[in-house]
């Protein structure tokens, strides 16, 4: 008679350890269960505060976008595609993505090296930087109402603390009815707009600044660079990913401009400094056409998701690639 030996399969250090009781596989599981469940009891409200908020909103906009609507009740009266045909074939709505692509532009060749500029400044060693700093920052900190009354003040037309100036140094001729001339009124409401939001950029720039190790331009300096290659050659490549951050929040708060263009000229004079959503702010509560300035709103939207979509896929994928690869690092 034949018999087989069969060798027991658990060989190494944990030979001689009894195997683990039924019971801890269920225990493990029930920890996964309840970790799952926590996650998700926190995730809840802020999906649905999503939903309610976000995306509700937006499919109703949407949907009230193909109806002849005045706000009141449910939208019944259907025309299709009439509202979006109808904007595009507005002077003053494409007047307003005119204006948009203007302020886009000065934002990036302006406002945004202007902040680059004074962040390498207040960057130096220097008496009162911090206050500096302060200063520069506090007008991100106004409301925009705050901030467009200011303006409209020290631009009043005669009376104004800019025409008070001009004159005070001879060049009263330059003075003028700055919101009220459609020629400067762009400019005007950019100088504005630059007050307003360079701070914010200029703290970016600051904290990519400081972020950067000091022995890189030690290094550069120590081979003989001079400042401007070692700006263009360490400083700026590395700064790289906070101002691709700062131009893609610059160019979405072009396109969303209202508050502060609402409070000084409220889209005048004769629309000559609205944007796309003062016009939908007018047609939809002071014209009560809700559904042409639904219209409006999807195509805010859509021309926002699409910059934002297109920006991440061509713009901002090595940084992201780069996040996703340090994580995965970090966990080996």
């Amino acid at each position: 008679m034949t018999s087989t030996f069969l060798p027991d399969k658990r060989t190494g250090p944990d030979a001689d350890r009894p195997p683990p009781p039924a019971d801890a596989g269920r225990g493990r599981a029930r920890r996964r269960t309840y970790h799952w469940l926590t996650a998700v009891g926190f995730q809840v409200p802020a999906l649905v505060l999503f939903i309610v908020l976000v995306l509700l909103p937006i499919l109703f906009a949407l949907y009230a976008a193909f109806f002849r609507w005045g706000g009141f009740g449910m939208p019944s009266e259907y025309i299709g595609t009439e509202n979006f045909t109808r904007a595009f074939d507005d002077p003053v709505f494409l007047g307003d993505l005119w204006r948009c692509l203007l302020l886009v532009v000065l934002s990036l060749v302006l406002q945004l090296p202007f902040a680059l500029a004074m962040a390498v400044l207040l960057n130096q060693r220097m008496r009162g930087r911090a206050v500096y700093r302060m200063l520069f920052f506090a007008p991100y900190v106004l409301s925009e109402a705050i901030t467009g009354v200011l303006f409209a003040m020290i631009f009043a037309p005669g009376d104004g603390l800019a025409d008070h100036i001009l004159g005070g140094i001879g060049l009263e001729g330059l003075g003028g009815e700055w919101f009220a001339d459609p020629s400067m009124v762009m400019a005007t409401l950019f100088l504005a707009m630059t007050w307003k939001y360079f701070g914010f950029h200029m703290m970016l720039y600051l904290a990519g600044l400081q972020s950067i190790p000091k022995e890189l331009n030690e290094a550069a300096l120590i081979d003989g660079a001079n400042a401007w290659q070692r700006f263009r050659g360490v400083t700026l490549p590395l700064l790289a990913p906070t101002l691709r951050i700062s131009v893609f929040l610059s160019v979405i708060g072009a396109i969303q401009l209202f508050d502060l263009v609402w409070v000084i000229t409220q889209g005048g004079p004769d629309h000559h400094s609205e944007t796309m959503a003062v016009t939908m702010f007018q047609f939809g509560f002071k014209r009560y056409q809700v559904g042409y300035a639904s219209a409006i709103s999807v195509v805010m939207f859509g021309i926002s998701l699409v910059f934002a979509l297109a920006y991440q896929r061509f713009v901002l994928r090595r940084d992201l690639e780069g996040a996703t690869t340090t994580m995965r690092g970090g966990g080996k």
